[in-house]
């Protein structure tokens, strides 16, 4: 009888090699993000929670930015602010946005705001100029998110974000950024258009950035915009109970990772870009977005849930690498989808490497 493989959370333990994105995060690795001389905060108010914040604004291109300690407070917060402004409840998004889909539509249990779809095509049908038009309702605000991380990683092109963007504005409508992966963005926009962060960002009323996704901090966000906003949006945080009696530990990893990690992104950018090529050349997976325009993209893998599994927990235990460790959406008994995004625990493979081991995934 074949020797039973252990568990897959005992396997990920014993990897020495990790496939997707940063590897693990370690309380060691994450403390030292914090210097030892850093100035501390009270109430969020000084020390290098101020400089985050200054450091943030000036990156940014605008007036005044706010750190805060979840994006799920900060987004709230800042579309209410909005939506108080236009008077006018309702926010257009893309039906797969996070307010939608992990925060128990907080937005509208907390604060009364209304949703309006504004993509068209079912969950993974991009927000369009047409979807846009086809809104018949007075809208206060619309969100947009750069990257999509539910559709793999998906960006408009430059065209196509700032039509949208004109869109609002002939409408009076409030634009806000869901820019989580901002960073994760900026290389697209960089190669196609020859655009920065600060030109992506004056598309925008608000922009909300996070500092522990692909920047790999500890935790925390920062909404950024006009002062008189923001500073609406700062009652909010206290409102939400987000104004802690110290936010240093937090704001110190933030502002080391944000000034040290964004020009990483070029070449994870690049890596997912020739490693979805090689992908599509691959039976039983699929690429998601047709077009690879971030460091993330997912992948469909024709196999069973119990297929997958098994082949992720043989490479881990005979490799010791950590390939796939959990499956994103069950889509249907034979169809498995995938989360995957570049990072620093990636780029520690060859791309040869990376096509074999996926390979192996897809059964070869």
């Amino acid at each position: 009888m074949a020797k039973s493989l252990p568990p897959l959370s005992t396997l990920v333990t014993q990897c020495t090699r990790f496939l997707a994105g940063d590897g693990p995060r370690t309380a060691d690795s994450l403390l030292a993000q914090i210097a030892t001389d850093t100035k501390m905060d009270v109430y969020g108010v000084g020390g290098v929670v101020t400089e985050l914040e200054e450091f943030v604004a000036s990156l940014l291109g605008k007036e005044k930015a706010l750190f805060m300690p979840t994006g799920i407070m900060t987004q709230q917060a800042t579309l209410r602010v909005l939506c108080d402004h236009a008077r006018n409840p309702r926010v257009a998004f893309h039906q797969m946005t996070h307010l939608r889909t992990h925060e128990e539509h907080a937005f509208a249990r907390l604060h009364g705001l209304q949703e309006v779809i504004a993509n068209s095509g079912g969950p993974q049908g991009p927000i369009t100029l047409d979807s846009l038009n086809e809104i018949k309702e007075p809208v206060g605000a619309l969100l947009l998110e750069l990257p999509q991380r539910d559709m793999g990683g998906y960006l408009p092109t430059w065209n196509e974000l700032v039509a949208q963007a004109k869109w609002a504005r002939k409408k009076g409508v409030a634009l806000h950024l869901d820019g989580a992966r901002l960073w994760e963005a900026a290389p697209y926009y960089a190669t196609t258009a020859k655009k920065s962060i600060k030109d992506i960002c004056a598309l925008f009323d608000t922009v909300y950035v996070s500092f522990y996704k692909g920047l790999g901090g500890i935790t925390g966000s920062c909404v950024a915009g006009k002062s008189d906003i923001i500073d609406e949006v700062s009652l909010w945080r206290t409102r939400h109970g987000g104004r802690a009696y110290m936010l240093w530990p937090y704001a110190a990893s933030a502002l080391q990772v944000v000034k040290t990690r964004p020009k990483d992104m070029g070449p994870y950018y690049r890596r997912a870009v020739a490693l979805s090529k090689k992908l599509r050349t691959i039976e039983g997976i699929e690429v998601l977005p047709d077009e690879v325009r971030s460091p993330m993209m997912h992948l469909r893998f024709s196999a069973t849930k119990e297929e997958m599994e098994a082949r992720v927990r043989k490479i881990a235990s005979e490799q010791k690498i950590m390939t796939l460790p959990g499956i994103f959406l069950s889509e249907s008994t034979n169809l498995q989808r995938y989360e995957y995004q570049v990072g620093r625990a990636s780029m520690q493979f060859s791309l040869q490497q990376m096509v074999s081991l996926f390979e192996q995934l897809a059964g070869w």
